[in-house]
């Protein structure tokens, strides 16, 4: 095997590792709260089973000093249509602090479900959730400010479900398909 390769396979397992440890912190304090860990290789994850205590996990993540996930990298709406389920994916960082990171995946029920908003924890998180919202029609709990920001406030439905219909028109103009 090629020694780049090999370094970068144990620099990936010892990224793995700083996860799995900072995940064991988070298991430790939430338990049955969350799932057991996924050592994916490109970014290791756990999902939060109950979904209401996702805005304590959140400070927790951020606040507990072996932890420090200071920065949310990314959060991205997911559409589980076979589920009936949509939810978010975020990536997380510790910056200057540590060097681990983790994703976090958040469900709520496709028709009716949300998902607290933790913007106030992440600033970032205001309109990342804002994009979720416009894009898959999810409801994050508490958001100060939730709209659409992409596409235009009387826009029909939600283009980034699986099961979406593009409109034909929009305020008489054709929709290109």
């Amino acid at each position: 095997m090629d020694k780049g390769m090999e370094e970068a396979g144990n620099l990936m397992s010892a990224m793995v590792q700083e996860s799995k440890a900072a995940y064991d912190i988070i298991r430790e304090r939430f338990g049955e709260a969350v799932s057991e860990f996924d050592a994916n290789p490109t970014m290791p994850f756990f999902e939060v089973i109950d979904t209401a205590r996702w805005v304590e996990i959140a400070l927790f993540m951020r606040d507990n000093t072996r932890l420090k996930f200071n920065y949310m990298a990314c959060l991205s709406g997911v559409d589980y249509l076979e589920q009936g389920k949509l939810g978010i994916v975020c990536n997380f960082e510790s910056i200057g602090q540590f060097t681990h990171r983790i994703a976090v995946k958040v469900k709520c029920q496709r028709e009716g479900g949300s998902i607290p908003s933790v913007s106030c924890v992440w600033h970032t998180a205001n309109w990342h959730e804002r994009e979720a919202y416009d894009m898959y029609g999810m409801v994050f709990d508490g958001h100060p400010d939730l709209r659409r920001i992409l596409c235009p406030e009387d826009w029909t439905g939600f283009p980034l479900r699986k099961d979406y219909q593009v409109q034909e028109t929009y305020h008489g103009i054709k929709v290109p398909y």
